[in-house]
């Protein structure tokens, strides 16, 4: 991603979802891009697209990516490869939330050392992951048409 493609500090993004005739279907509209995404079955989707669960760990695993490949170009860290498994589960007993969400980063030619440091960058950095970890303000509001 080229550096003005990436949002100032204190800059809006947003995007746009809309329904499409097909119950608990969607398109996604971020910028140029556009896709798919489904509402799980158990909420009354078709589940054949990606996931509201699983877009929130795509963008954890994509920041957590985007900034320890940065911060190894910076330090002239040599990384062979980089992949992060990232999963949750759904708390059993208050299914409006999640019990846990995991990210385990695998990191091809750097020691532990040089892993951990790369990490850190990531977990001090990407205001996905902090948002989460400290509690963010979220906000919702509906407003009507015709």
């Amino acid at each position: 991603m080229s550096e003005t493609a990436q949002p100032d500090e204190g800059e809006i993004v947003s995007i746009q979802t809309h329904a499409t005739d097909v119950a608990g279907r969607f398109v996604v509209s971020a910028g140029q891009n556009h896709f798919v995404s489904d509402s799980r079955p158990a909420a009354g989707g078709p589940g054949e697209a990606v996931q509201a669960g699983q877009l929130l760990l795509a963008s954890l695993a994509s920041c957590g990516l985007g900034l320890i490949q940065g911060r190894a170009v910076e330090l002239g860290i040599r990384l062979d490869s980089a992949d992060v498994e990232a999963a949750f589960q759904r708390d059993p007993q208050e299914k409006t939330r999640y019990q846990w969400i995991r990210l385990l980063f695998t990191l091809g030619g750097v020691d532990q050392q040089a892993a951990a440091e790369l990490l850190a960058h990531f977990t001090g950095n990407c205001p996905i992951f902090n948002t989460w970890q400290r509690g963010g303000t979220i906000e919702a509001a509906v407003r009507t048409t015709g």
